[in-house]
């Protein structure tokens, strides 16, 4: 009798304990939503974030033709400027990352667009992410997909995959800007 008592004892403290860790847990999940508020745009992110980030990429590898110095190859060739390099692709990793929030507006309250007629208003730019966050997000993760690739190629020191990457990046702005963007534009030259 005391074996079923103990036992039954057992079994409603760790009924209690199981239910307030679930409950624990629960509010835990919540505050983190909560902490997790959405303060910026998009277009912050692509200003702060992202643009800059593909910046560095773009510029880590390739070859300029100059009249005046001849032919200039760009590569990272100090431990810092790969470094640099390195950041930037971690910065488009989580710059993608955000992007994808559920909840982040398109521009701040009140911008204009600074191309009219070319690129579409902030509001009109929303509601067709709205009606497409699949492949908004899907641009976003792809984006984030270059980044990793970019982490990889500066951890390897390889100028000739920047140079690959860059260039698939590039198509992979230009066609989310093209989706969302200015999709009445043409295609640039």
């Amino acid at each position: 009798m005391r074996r079923q008592i103990a036992a039954a004892m057992c079994s409603a403290i760790l009924a209690f304990t199981a239910a307030s860790s679930l409950a624990i847990a629960q509010a835990g999940s919540s505050n983190a939503s909560k902490d997790r508020q959405v303060h910026t745009t998009i277009k912050d992110l692509m200003e702060s974030i992202v643009d800059p980030s593909a910046d560095v990429i773009w510029g880590a590898s390739g070859t300029i033709v100059d009249e005046d110095q001849g032919t200039i190859e760009r590569a990272p060739k100090a431990a810092e400027e790969w470094l640099e390099v390195r950041r930037a692709a971690v910065r488009i990793i989580e710059g993608a990352n955000l992007l994808t929030t559920p909840g982040r507006a398109t521009a701040p309250p009140g911008t204009k667009s600074e191309t009219p007629g070319v690129e579409l208003e902030p509001s009109e730019i929303t509601a067709l992410i709205g009606r497409n966050r699949i492949g908004f997000n899907s641009f976003a993760t792809a984006l984030r997909d270059l980044g990793w690739e970019a982490l990889r190629a500066s951890e390897a020191k390889r100028t000739d995959a920047l140079l690959d990457i860059g260039g698939r990046m590039q198509e992979v702005c230009e066609g989310c800007h093209q989706a969302f963007w200015y999709p009445n534009a043409s295609a640039p030259p």
